[in-house]
């Protein structure tokens, strides 16, 4: 706990080193905090001990630590606000927003990204959460075939799969209504293929076979996130971790699971990232969770701005899931 007085000095460097990436002077927010220079430094000094600032080097101003960037979020009175253009932008994207989800989320990416200048990751719905909405067989070969599945949120799936042997066009139609019966209104992980005739079995085993987990990751804005830094080796951690879309969805998933919108630098336990920050929110469909979205930027971040952006965008992105 710090008192008003130093809590506003914290506040006030975490801010300015926001906006100027500079680090920061006594003199510099003398002023703001209504207090003199000899105790503004002598503040500083003392949050320094206190782990919320350091001092890159003898002569120069503070810069947050990771302790004060988390107390100056967790002290936000709330995200930010778009700009009304910002704004604008959103509505439009939404409502002009069709096609294909995979497209859509891809999109959405580079929305985020147009808007924040960081990184933005979109993971769409798991096979878990939705439902089959209509499924059918279409032959095409004699032993070839292809279900086209239909989910609940609008995407179309297609999986390819070998007959045993020559199939007429009356059997791949029996097969298809039954195909329908087993699988309309259940998630793809929940089907079983018992009672089924051997094509069907046939499709419900591709169906599980071809089904993943996480239908769509998209990861968009290395390039915009690596100005961010100087260092190369810091750009090159950053992107390599960005490459990996499994890492990145697990550390996404874990934060949501705990809770946690904002992980700042080390607190994510993944040294690659240790200079950026992580702020995600969930995509939600009729109050249940349906994918998500987050950007990844540089510790020194508008934290407000970017919380704004991200649960704006998640907002929207569920009610337009939810039209599907």
């Amino acid at each position: 706990m710090i008192d008003d007085r130093r809590a506003a000095i914290l506040q006030a460097v975490v801010q300015q080193y926001i906006e100027t990436s500079q680090p920061v002077s006594s003199s510099t927010i003398a002023g703001g905090v209504q207090a003199s220079s000899a105790t503004v430094r002598s503040e500083m000094a003392a949050l320094e001990r206190e782990g919320y600032l350091q001092q890159p080097h003898t002569s120069a101003g503070r810069v947050p630590t990771d302790m004060g960037y988390r107390f100056f979020v967790d002290h936000l009175d709330g995200p930010g606000r778009l700009g009304r253009t910002q704004q604008q932008n959103v509505r439009e994207f939404f409502a002009k927003a069709s096609g294909e989800i995979e497209q859509m989320l891809h999109e959405t990416g580079r929305l985020l990204t147009n808007l924040t200048g960081a990184a933005a990751v979109v993971v769409g719905p798991t096979h878990e959460t939705t439902t089959v909405r209509s499924a059918q067989i279409v032959s095409l070969s004699q032993r070839n075939a292809l279900v086209v599945v239909v989910l609940s949120d609008g995407s179309v799936e297609k999986f390819l799969f070998d007959l045993t042997s020559d199939a007429s066009e009356t059997a791949i139609a029996d097969a298809s209504q039954q195909l329908s019966l087993h699988c309309n209104g259940r998630s793809l992980g929940s089907i079983e293929s018992t009672h089924a005739d051997a094509i069907t079995t046939l499709a419900l085993q591709a169906m599980q076979t071809g089904a993943t987990t996480e239908r769509g990751v998209y990861v968009g804005g290395a390039s915009q996130l690596a100005s961010a830094f100087e260092a190369v080796d810091t750009v090159r951690n950053v992107i390599s971790i960005l490459e990996q879309q499994y890492v990145v969805v697990t550390l996404i998933r874990d934060l949501l699971d705990r809770g946690v919108t904002v992980s700042i630098g080390g607190e994510h336990n993944l040294q690659p990232l240790a200079h950026c920050s992580l702020v995600v929110a969930p995509t939600l469909v009729d109050g249940e969770p349906q994918g998500s979205v987050a950007i990844l930027g540089p510790t020194r971040m508008d934290y407000g701005q970017a919380m704004a952006a991200v649960s704006v965008v998640s907002k929207q992105l569920g009610e337009r899931l939810g039209d599907n």
